[in-house]
């Protein structure tokens, strides 16, 4: 028999997750301007089976279904995001009214229905203007991005209870610039690294826009994860520590410390690096998590992987991605880790000591091929037990005397999950993306039920 499930402190936040891009639709509609990844979807090969965000979801059109169900789901916060293109068409200049109304309506709703909205500036859709500009590679960008940061800021901030500037920033240098697996596609090695740099200092931008409008809860949804080294060996460990440094500290020891990880890399940033530090490193209210998985790395040359999810590793690298072989794994082919997430909020307890802020797990979650309802049931008991686990490991780390605060699970509903299109599942709730229509899954019900408690 498993253990009764833990009980959470007391204020512990509940949350579900989403993203524009992913889940709105209505590319073409009321002003919206056209995103990096509306021309990357277009490039054939780019993303499977040739599908598009240009629907998805449709939550444009069906939010207050959508916040319904979150209201009979109980949760206590909703984290969105905006979508630049849709609110500065350009990504600067011209502001679009249509744009700002629709996050003013479903952050009214969000309010009516007591859900706390929790708001994601940049989910990796950079206007395509902007890019055609240089994009993240361009220290304009981030200029650009603090000053649509004051306008949404000045627009809802009265009301959003918590705001993420930045989301997985790891991601969009990794598979945008460095391996061309994302948008904007470019693959450039390690030249990518200026696009890190001017999104961290287009945070700090944001979080100075942002205190100025008077928001407050403000914070960043960062992706991080252990990172194993292969064996004991010498070689080994200085590789899993090398990646741990770009994929982890790179992206952490700048908020938090003012400081990138290595000189080594601080040579190779742009700019007035040690005034935009400063800047980057703004006081935040709390820092969020996002988690998925550990990544074991060994030495370059040990037979290791040259694929990362679909994405080809250049040559040359100090290091290579190894299988973890010994743990389940999701329907993505993701090794299912839920004593990483401990792990995850002690090596920052560790690093950063006094100086962390209150920590939330923004993000959290696992795809499943799930089956098409049955009398408006979704069985996916794979999908509660990794929630079930993963909070348990998260309840021993609090346990342990770590101040986290809250858990988003992703995804509230089903959507489009970036280059891998539609084929993978997330959400707590099943999209039919022929009817749109909405069914809740047992994992909704299960989490419900966690909540209620």
């Amino acid at each position: 028999m498993a253990e009764p499930f833990p009980t959470f402190p007391d204020g512990f936040l509940w949350g579900v997750a989403s993203a524009a891009y992913q889940v709105e639709g209505a590319v073409d509609e009321d002003g919206r301007g056209r995103s990096v990844w509306d021309t990357f979807c277009a490039e054939p090969g780019r993303v499977l089976d040739g599908a598009t965000g240009a629907v998805a979801a449709d939550h444009y059109h069906r939010y207050r279904e959508d916040v319904a169900l979150l209201r009979d789901l109980g949760v206590g916060a909703y984290r969105f995001s905006i979508a630049w293109p849709r609110v500065v068409p350009a990504g600067s200049g011209a502001v679009n009214p249509a744009g700002l109304d629709f996050y003013d309506r479903l952050v009214d709703e969000l309010c009516a229905a007591g859900i706390a909205p929790a708001a994601t500036l940049f989910h990796w859709d950079t206007p395509q203007a902007l890019e055609d500009a240089g994009g993240w590679l361009s220290r304009g960008t981030a200029q650009r991005f603090g000053e649509y940061a004051a306008v949404v800021g000045e627009r809802l901030g009265d009301r959003v209870r918590m705001w993420m500037p930045l989301n997985e920033p790891v991601v969009v240098t990794m598979f945008g610039y460095a391996l061309g697996h994302h948008a904007p596609g470019r693959a450039l090695g390690f030249q990518a690294l200026p696009a890190a740099h001017h999104q961290l200092l287009g945070h700090g931008l944001a979080v100075q826009a942002l205190r100025a409008a008077g928001c407050t809860g403000i914070g960043i949804a960062s992706n991080h994860g252990p990172v194993w080294p292969a064996s004991g060996s010498e070689d080994d460990e200085s590789a899993a520590e090398t990646y741990s440094a770009l994929v982890n500290w790179l992206f952490a020891d700048p908020v938090l410390r003012g400081e990138y990880p290595a000189p080594e890399l601080t040579a190779l940033i742009p700019g007035p690096v040690a005034a935009d530090l400063a800047t980057i490193a703004q006081p935040l209210d709390w820092f969020g998590v996002n988690y998925y998985r550990p990544t074991r790395v060994g030495a370059a040359g040990g037979g290791g992987e040259r694929d990362v999810e679909g994405a080809m590793l250049p040559p040359g690298l100090p290091f290579e991605p190894r299988r973890i072989t010994e743990y389940p794994l999701t329907d993505f082919g993701w090794p299912i880790v839920p004593e990483g997430l401990a792990e995850t909020v002690r090596m920052f307890r560790e690093r950063y000591g006094d100086a962390l802020p209150p920590l939330y797990i923004t993000e959290s979650g696992c795809s499943f091929h799930d089956p098409d309802p049955v009398d408006g049931r979704v069985p996916d008991q794979a999908r509660i037990d990794y929630h079930d686990a993963h909070l348990r490991a998260l309840h021993r780390a609090i346990t342990e005397g770590a101040d986290v605060r809250g858990y988003f699970a992703w995804a509230a509903t089903d959507n489009f999950e970036w280059a891998a299109g539609y084929r993978e599942r997330f959400g707590l709730v099943h999209v039919d993306y022929e009817t749109q229509r909405r069914t809740p899954k047992d994992s909704y019900h299960w989490y419900r039920s966690i909540i209620q408690r």
